[in-house]
């Protein structure tokens, strides 16, 4: 077969699907026999499902021979980070307290992935329940970046960009809590979209922190995060938080009217040459293409990382506690027969955790305790309030605000391995700009510098609540100025 993964998009896989010119099953196996030869170096996927891939692929052939309408995503090959839930496969948020833990229900985004004909090549690699930013705390393996293997391809959905970035996967699904699609999508070179939080359902994800998680696309171009989060978006009655999309009386601009701000706090000492070259690059690019830029301000952008990791750890250890070694699935060893119920759950967490998860939940049980809740957890509220307010007035039309944010995704390309394990917050301030859109549950972008350099430098469009659009037109704009093509 002639076909070039390297260059596979959805839309292409479409156009190539309808016109015959290859079967879903003949690329499908394509991908598994380039996985089976990359994958050992790069360590992208937990799990494989071939079998069931290959069903699917099947399926989707049939329909196109008999010259049905297919929807988007028929046939299309794609990579789930593994905290996702598919019925009946493994997913182990990779944690080892979950290793043996069967789904016993699909996620919506997977219903109605399914629903669209999509198939699913594997679970990705990822930070333990989503906890880190280099894709290092995964219980199981290290991914490593395709672009260079001794790098880290970012957290926590790792795996999810570097399949994409190594073309063993057309797309991927990530979660986002602080940054964890955009973040590694920005070190392996590929596009990562975190919707409004509300906008995606978040049934069937494993809860990090609940105020905070948003399931997403990560993809080759800005066109492809589209296709997929319209195939995944919409209000779910499963999930309380899940929100009924207002699109009337909103006339979509044209990307060439959109106003775009740069925050000052954004570009600062302390951002690496090569990013900043990189960002810099890309504004005067857009400017050449008719898009106003203006200087704002979000002054409480300082504050965003204290208080990010006082309620993100809140959150997690409540939402952990269900993860006790015995429901879900348990952890190898076994203790002394005379072991109380208590001594059972310290033994069994204490065996299935990691030492990043163990540090969060630990940080967060302190910070709801009695006589620290209104120091630190309340407080840490109120903050996250301003932060927002600092957006809306931004956002603001009366106060001639801007319709978009361009900001950096991450202070430094990808870094090596083992560069920043020893020093927490020094791992934590590689999402120091992708955090505050979180804590104001706002869509964001990351998309890759052009001309692509190594390591790979993306850089961040922020939106409106709902408003994908706005930074999905100017991200297919830069796109089509760099003959980004499908």
């Amino acid at each position: 077969m002639n076909t070039n993964l390297k260059n596979l998009t959805i839309k292409n896989f479409r156009e190539g699907l309808t016109e015959k010119k290859f079967s879903a099953f003949e690329i499908t196996e394509e991908y598994f026999k380039y996985i089976e030869k990359k994958d050992p170096e790069t360590n992208a996927y937990l799990l494989l499902l071939k079998e069931p891939a290959l069903k699917q692929a099947s399926e989707a052939d049939v329909k196109a021979a008999k010259g049905e309408k297919l929807a988007p995503l028929t046939g299309i090959p794609l990579a789930i980070k593994d905290n996702i839930l598919i019925e009946n496969e493994i997913t182990t948020s990779a944690s080892k307290i979950l290793e043996n833990y069967k789904a016993s229900y699909d996620a919506t985004v997977i219903k109605k992935l399914k629903n669209e004909d999509a198939l699913f090549l594997g679970k990705t690699n990822m930070d333990e329940f989503a906890m880190g930013s280099s894709t290092e705390n995964s219980a199981f393996k290290k991914t490593k970046n395709p672009h260079d293997l001794s790098r880290v391809p970012g957290g926590s959905s790792g795996g999810s960009a570097a399949a994409v970035a190594a073309d063993m996967a057309v797309a991927a699904l990530g979660s986002d809590t602080g940054g964890s699609i955009r973040q590694p999508a920005s070190f392996c070179g590929v596009v990562g979209l975190k919707p409004t939080y509300g906008a995606v359902s978040r049934y069937g994800l494993m809860a990090m922190a609940s105020s905070l998680d948003q399931i997403g696309p990560i993809t080759k171009t800005v066109e492809d995060a589209e296709i997929l989060f319209n195939a995944i978006k919409g209000f779910d009655s499963m999930d309380a938080t899940s929100a009924q999309l207002q699109t009337t009386g909103y006339k979509q601009k044209k990307p060439e009217e959109l106003v775009v701000g740069l925050p000052k706090e954004y570009f600062i000492e302390g951002l690496d040459n090569q990013t900043s070259k990189a960002i810099n690059e890309a504004i005067e690019s857009l400017k050449k293409s008719g898009i106003k830029f203006k200087e704002i301000s979000l002054p409480y952008t300082k504050y965003a990382l204290s208080c990010y990791y006082i309620i993100m750890p809140a959150e997690v250890s409540a939402n952990l506690t269900r993860f006790d070694g015995i429901r879900y699935a348990r952890i190898a060893s076994r203790g002394s027969q005379t072991e109380s119920l208590k001594e059972i759950y310290f033994r069994q967490r204490g065996e299935g955790f990691g030492p990043e998860v163990k540090r969060r939940i630990i940080l967060g049980t302190f910070v709801l305790s009695s006589g620290y809740y209104d120091a630190y957890y309340a407080k840490a509220q109120k903050v996250r309030k301003l932060i927002k307010e600092d957006f809306d007035k931004a956002f603001d039309s009366s106060e001639n605000g801007v319709d978009v944010i361009l900001t950096p995704v991450s202070p430094t390309p990808a870094f090596h391995f083992n560069e920043k394990t020893d020093d927490p917050l020094k791992m934590y301030l590689s999402d120091i700009f992708t955090i505050p859109v979180n804590l104001a549950g706002l869509p964001a972008i990351s998309i890759p510098t052009r001309p692509m350099e190594s390591p790979p430098v993306g850089f961040q469009l922020i939106g409106k609540h709902f408003r994908e659009n706005d930074i999905l037109e100017i991200g297919k704009l830069y796109e089509r100025i760099n003959n980004i093509t499908q």
